[in-house]
């Protein structure tokens, strides 16, 4: 999977699945992570950094942003989105993060793969470029369902063979970015959200590439 494509699966999991509201409410879709049920790959770090993202330093009602505030760590839960709102409302912490308590700046930390390795080390199997249609198949299980969309190809040899129709998958985060994660790259790319709706977006994600084993396609 390449950051592009990755960063659809880590885009749905921004909504409503960071949230503390969500989290204390039982309605993420990491509860099983948060409730320590599930685990992640220990190379697995997710953060939002807003340090390194590209929007201000404060919200829309002008609480001030911390500069990085870590979710994942080593493939553990480690803490959530809160806005001034939940902090009340739970009596924790506010960290500055916007109403909704959705990601602006998230981050995916990168592993040891070389990006000019990556089809050598992946063999035979799909270079998958590009996801879409991305929705929760199973929300308790962290289980996503979409489609391919552009340059997915048939890899045989360590060598692009062939390019391949879409494709549904349906696979769950715990599999893609847990058990079956066989390593992420060493190189990311800074995404961001070219969205427009009411105002251009300030959003944007980094990550790297995953190689992934036994990826779930079912049509």
């Amino acid at each position: 999977l390449t950051p592009a494509a990755l960063s659809e699966v880590l885009g749905l999991l921004g909504w409503f699945s960071f949230s503390q509201k969500a989290v204390k409410t039982k309605q993420s879709a990491l509860l099983t992570l948060v409730e320590k049920q599930c685990k992640l790959h220990p190379s697995v770090q997710i953060n939002e950094n807003n340090a390194g993202g590209v929007g201000p330093m404060f919200n829309s009602k002008g609480f001030v942003k911390e500069s990085n505030i870590e979710l994942v760590r080593e493939g553990l839960y480690s803490g959530a989105l809160t806005s001034a709102r939940s902090s009340r409302e739970y009596d924790v912490p506010t960290d500055g993060s916007n109403a909704g308590e959705t990601p602006e700046s998230l981050e995916l930390g990168a592993g040891e793969l070389l990006e000019k390795d990556v089809l050598e080390q992946l063999g035979d199997g799909l270079y998958i470029s590009n996801l879409w249609y991305m929705n929760f198949s199973d929300r308790q299980s962290c289980r996503m369902t979409g489609m391919t969309r552009f340059a997915t190809f048939w890899v045989e040899g360590g060598k692009i063979a062939a390019p391949v129709n879409v494709m549904r998958f349906d696979e769950s985060l715990y599999r893609m970015l847990g058990e079956n994660l066989i390593g992420l790259t060493q190189e990311r790319e800074h995404i961001l959200d070219a969205g427009t709706y009411q105002r251009r977006s300030t959003s944007s994600i980094n990550l790297p590439g995953a190689l992934v084993n036994g990826f779930r396609l079912t049509l």
